[in-house]
């Protein structure tokens, strides 16, 4: 029987890819968006021509109650969660003076009360099955902080932690919880930069060059792969060099 993953935030970028790479290696899919449905129902269909059962499913992962449906939804077409990725998420570059209370409360929302939402929900199949993995994204500015990005730099921050305290926590029901805290990713987060900018940052770079969807994808397969069954706990940061 085929594994089943709950990718959040997939209809774009990593998350977009990450749900072509877990297809690919045999995963039945149920692909979450919240605003993007065109997206997530073009990518549906791509991976049902290729004998995919994938799922376009629209859910705030803010919302708990969406969260439950979402979830109530994957156990009734699917019987089962192997794999949830949280990957939705929103981010912001501003000075700290300038931010309010609802962009802090957006950032915290989606981003981290995000992942609490998802998981408490998938957790409680997981547990009773005895397996299970649990793959959160976070950012190399969660492990050594972004200057104009202090709110995404703090529930970034605190993915991390919630990853590592729930590690120990379901470690006897032999379920693996990682992050992965990606560098810097072509995706459209960098559309803002221009070119002079996209250069220095690959300079900065020790591998000289920015990293890719696919890099991050690669890292998730791993991961929720048996090979990774003995790693818990742990932040794996596909970044080039740029955060040693």
């Amino acid at each position: 029987m085929n594994k089943t993953a709950i990718i959040t935030g997939a209809s774009k970028g990593i998350g977009r890819q990450m749900a072509k790479a877990f297809a690919e290696n045999g995963y039945n899919l149920l692909i979450n968006y919240n605003n993007s449905k065109k997206e997530a129902e073009e990518l549906c269909q791509q991976l049902n021509s290729k004998g995919i059962i994938a799922y376009a499913y629209k859910a705030d992962v803010s919302d708990r109650k969406q969260v439950d449906f979402m979830v109530e939804f994957c156990i009734k077409r699917f019987k089962n969660i192997d794999l949830l990725i949280n990957n939705a998420g929103v981010a912001q570059s501003i000075l700290f003076t300038d931010i309010t209370q609802d962009d802090w409360k957006r950032m915290i929302d989606i981003n981290l009360t995000g992942v609490f939402n998802c998981t408490q929900s998938v957790v409680k199949y997981m547990i009773s099955e005895k397996k299970g993995k649990i793959i959160n994204i976070s950012s190399i500015w969660g492990m050594v902080g972004g200057s104009c990005e202090v709110h995404y730099s703090t529930v970034k921050a605190g993915i991390i932690g919630f990853t590592k305290a729930l590690a120990k926590e379901l470690g006897p029901s032999n379920i693996q919880v990682n992050s992965i805290a990606p560098g810097v990713i072509q995706t459209d987060m960098l559309k803002g930069l221009n070119d002079k900018d996209l250069e220095e940052l690959k300079y900065d770079t020790p591998l000289m060059r920015l990293g890719t969807a696919d890099d991050i994808a690669e890292c998730a397969l791993f991961l929720a792969s048996d090979k990774a069954d003995f790693i818990t706990g742990q932040v794996i940061s596909p970044n080039g060099g740029f955060v040693i």
